[in-house]
């Protein structure tokens, strides 16, 4: 592994950064892969870590470029919505500074001084989505699917989704992909401009 000035590779239970190494010399790569689950999902310890991992990432001068990966056969199933109900049940106050969190945490990974691609192996919904909206360019495989289903569960995008999706491919698409709560394919995620290539699955993360 090529060392990256300023840079503390970072391994957790959820989360491992790592330096690229040969033709992708100055790249970082951030990968999702909880211990002793099959999916990957925005729990409590997944965004912690997460925090850790990108203020570690902004820490280092020496970076050219992030790679978001995962570990998993699908990228993010979103929010582990077994944690909502007690994040609804404090007051207005810490729920805001909760989703506030997540906001400043995602628009990080957005500010990042060098560019940043998310490899989408795998069905990518909610928070999952909304992650990848936040890089700068999204591969996607010809197999995955993307989408905001928030709304069939009563709630809307709240980290970012609904800001930065209509940017990338205007409010009547990003009003469809949000109020249908739909999951949808690759080629149609392609044509609207949400993902900026589709590939073959074995070929997302080299692409």
């Amino acid at each position: 592994m090529a060392p990256i000035s300023g840079f503390k590779p970072f391994e957790g239970k959820c989360i491992r950064t790592l330096p690229l190494s040969g033709e992708h010399e100055g790249m970082i790569e951030l990968n999702f892969n909880m211990e002793g689950e099959s999916i990957n999902k925005f729990n409590a310890a997944m965004l912690t870590e997460l925090r850790t991992a990108v203020d570690g990432i902004q820490s280092a001068p020496g970076a050219k470029g992030l790679l978001l990966t995962s570990g998993k056969d699908v990228f993010f199933v979103g929010a582990d919505i077994t944690e909502f109900l007690d994040h609804f049940s404090k007051p207005e106050a810490q729920l805001t500074a909760w989703v506030s969190g997540v906001n400043r945490l995602f628009s990080d990974i957005e500010d990042l001084p060098f560019p940043s691609v998310v490899a989408l192996n795998g069905i990518a919904v909610g928070g999952g989505c909304e992650v990848a909206l936040a890089a700068t360019y999204r591969v996607m495989s010809s197999e995955a699917k993307l989408g905001l289903p928030e709304t069939k569960l009563g709630i809307y995008p709240g980290w970012g989704g609904t800001v930065r999706l209509p940017r990338l491919c205007g409010a009547d698409n990003a009003i469809e992909w949000i109020a249908s709560g739909e999951q949808w394919r690759a080629d149609a995620a392609l044509k609207i401009g949400a993902v900026d290539a589709v590939v073959a699955p074995d070929q997302v993360r080299a692409a």
